[in-house]
Order: structure tokens, then C-alpha cells, then sequence
């Protein structure tokens, strides 16, 4: 393997103004991935929740550049082969989540 590019990163714990507790990868002063908030009454709140009970080792991130979403999210798990079979047929299955309305904080000056 050849490394042709490097960055550097940091992973930090924030904690919100509604007491979320929300990792955030920062890759440069103005490009960040911050984790869904779980405690939001939104669609992806919600599928959050869901997902974190039955996978507590799954993550979601969205991208933020220049504080505004990109509409990119960053996904995933470390998971056994059994594990994401079942992650996948159940995801497939359910779109209870789709009735959740798709909310968006406010982007602070982070």
C-alpha cells in the first residue's frame, strides 16, 4: 500500500445546548462531521434512535463545510458478518422512519 495523501483529523466530545453528547471529526477549521443528535424529534432523530438501540456501535455524521450542511453523511459500524445481514434486511424492511419531517439545527460558529 502506498500512502498518496494525509490528513490530519481530531475526534472530539461536544455536548449541546439540550445536552446531547455528539462526537465531532474535525478535519480542518471550517470542515467538520458532527454525529445526529438522538435526542431530535426529526426523521433522522428518530432512524437514529432505532439504529443505536438494536446497533450501539453504529455512527452517523454529517458533513459541515464553511457551517452549512452539505447534504453528505458519513456512516458506519463495525460489525460481525451475521450482524450486518441483519442490519440490512431490517433496514429494507421499515420505512416507519419516513414520517418523521427532515429537521435542521441552526449551524453555530464552531
Amino acid at each position: 500500500m502506498k500512502t498518496i495523501e494525509t490528513k490530519d483529523i481530531k475526534l472530539k466530545k461536544v455536548i449541546t445546548k439540550t445536552g446531547a453528547e455528539l462526537y465531532v471529526i474535525e478535519l480542518s477549521k471550517n470542515h467538520f462531521f458532527i454525529e445526529q443528535n438522538l435526542l431530535k424529534k426529526s426523521k433522522y432523530g428518530e432512524a437514529y434512535r432505532k439504529l443505536k438501540e438494536k446497533y450501539p456501535e453504529f455512527y452517523m455524521f454529517w458533513e459541515i463545510k464553511n457551517n452549512k450542511y452539505t447534504g453528505k453523511l458519513l456512516a458506519g459500524s463495525i460489525l460481525e458478518k451475521k450482524d450486518i445481514d441483519e442490519f440490512i434486511t431490517e433496514i429494507l424492511k421499515s420505512e416507519d422512519y419516513k414520517k418523521y419531517e427532515d429537521v435542521k439545527d441552526e449551524i453555530e460558529d464552531y
